[in-house]
């Protein structure tokens, strides 16, 4: 009897016929060589947080919430060693009673060390040496298609690590890794709301090369500029304040858009409320303003969204646009968005977030491999599944032609063509990699056989 697994935002359901929770290596192994009982694709599984079904699998998932030891940390290294199934946010509970902390800190706390060190994400505010968190994974073990073990390290084989890194499981089963982390530190973020109009681009690059982070909110045609910059210690109101803001993004935000779209059916009665909303944001980040910021624990800004009610949950897809065209790219995404509106009705119930990411090489399927980016990430707490992925494919077919670079696990219904377009020859390197360390297709579910480069299919 088949297995149901359904992904955080309830958009993506999984059925595979085995459903295994592995403990130890030696399991692993015994699911990839035992292809009739372990029917393929086999693909590991971690939280299930990723918005496109790129864990999914109708024959085998491994889930690795088993696996979650802590098998070393050397503080005085700066080096962090555990299992592949162990949350971010539990890592950072256990590393910051050694007064540690990881080099990124990013908001999906429930993101898996393994799915962290093998596939891509984003976050602005801690990425000031290198833009990704796979960048600071130094090794790493896997279980290979065939049932064999694999390993590599920075030390050993850079140019594998480079591969592995974005391998997103189908080179093998990532079981062990290791992490930079760095002392704990804390954080000031302060707020800067500016009229869309009045933006130039010399005033965005200035933000970019001041800030040692980033990130935008747009909320109608008003960006506010969250910048970050270290601290020398929280404030004593920092837990507090830390605390206020998690429960705005693990509650509050989408679960005020979430209710506004289920219960007004009257259009304009909900574009009423949604704009009363989003004048709300706008009056916080203002006050934000005026009180000069918050002061937290870098770690304090990731979110355990484990016990986050349906409700009060949202989606969201990510595009990465080249530094030097982000402001032009968003001024038009903002005329996309209010004609999508215009035309259909639909509209994200959330901020649109924007990460600015420093140029990053360390994996093969970097978005800043080429050169530094800001994202356009349009948010929202869908009631409509089906509206929302409508919207999102129009939303795909407009950034792809704007030089845009979407995320295998975060920008749901891309293309292969898109794909191709965004990484040019590194995705028909990236196709090859995975075909040789897997030719018999032992990993290759449907969403990234849809993908690969049918080149590398037939070389």
């Amino acid at each position: 009897m088949s297995n149901s697994v359904v992904n955080y935002d309830g958009g993506i359901t999984a059925s595979p016929r085995e459903l295994i929770y592995p403990e130890t290596v030696e399991q692993i192994q015994a699911v990839l060589r035992d292809r009739t009982k372990y029917p393929s694709p086999v693909r590991a599984v971690g939280s299930y947080h990723s918005l496109t079904p790129c864990a999914s699998s109708n024959g085998t998932m491994l889930n690795m919430s088993k696996m979650n030891r802590i098998v070393k940390l050397d503080t005085a290294k700066g080096l962090f060693t555990a299992q592949a199934g162990l949350q971010f946010i539990e890592a950072s509970r256990a590393l910051r009673k050694s007064e540690v902390q990881f080099m990124t800190n990013i908001e999906i706390g429930n993101m898996t060390l393994g799915s962290a060190a093998c596939c891509q994400t984003k976050d602005a505010l801690d990425g000031v040496e290198l833009g990704q968190v796979n960048s600071y994974c130094t090794a790493m073990k896997w279980v290979t298609p065939s049932g064999e073990l694999g390993e590599a390290s920075e030390e050993s084989n850079p140019e594998l690590m480079r591969k592995m890194r974005a391998s997103y499981g189908l080179a093998g089963v990532v079981y062990e890794v290791t992490f930079r982390v760095k002392p704990l530190e804390a954080i000031h973020l302060t707020y800067m709301p500016r009229p869309l109009e009045e933006l130039t681009q010399k005033e965005v690059d200035d933000l970019m090369d001041t800030s040692e982070g980033l990130i935008c909110w747009t909320i109608n045609r008003t960006c506010v500029f969250q910048q970050r910059r270290k601290a020398n210690e929280p404030h004593i109101l920092g837990p507090l304040k830390a605390a206020a803001r998690q429960g705005l993004w693990n509650f509050g935000e989408a679960y005020a858009g979430h209710l506004i779209h289920e219960f007004a059916k009257d259009r304009g009665i909900r574009d009423r409320l949604q704009n009363t909303l989003f004048d709300a944001n706008l009056f916080l980040y203002h006050t934000l303003r005026v009180f000069g910021g918050i002061t937290i624990l870098a770690p304090d800004k990731t979110i355990d969204y484990s016990k986050t009610p349906q409700d009060a949950r949202y989606a969201f897809t990510f595009w990465a646009f080249p530094r030097g065209q982000w402001l032009e790219t968003l001024k038009g995404y903002v005329q996309f968005a209010e004609k999508y509106f215009h035309d259909t009705g639909f509209r994200c119930n959330m901020p649109l977030g924007a990460y600015h990411i420093h140029k990053d090489q360390k994996s093969l399927l970097s978005y800043t491999y080429d050169e530094e980016c800001f994202s356009i990430d349009p948010i929202h707490a869908p009631t409509d599944v089906k509206a929302w992925h409508r919207f999102l494919g129009h939303f795909n077919d407009w950034a792809s032609e704007r030089n845009g670079i979407p995320l295998l696990n975060q920008s749901p219904l891309v293309t292969r063509e898109q794909c191709e377009r965004a990484y040019g020859g590194r995705w028909q390197e990236f196709s090859a990699f995975v075909r040789e360390a897997d030719p018999e297709g032992r990993m290759m579910n449907e969403f990234f056989g849809g993908l690969v480069s049918q080149r590398a299919a037939h070389a």
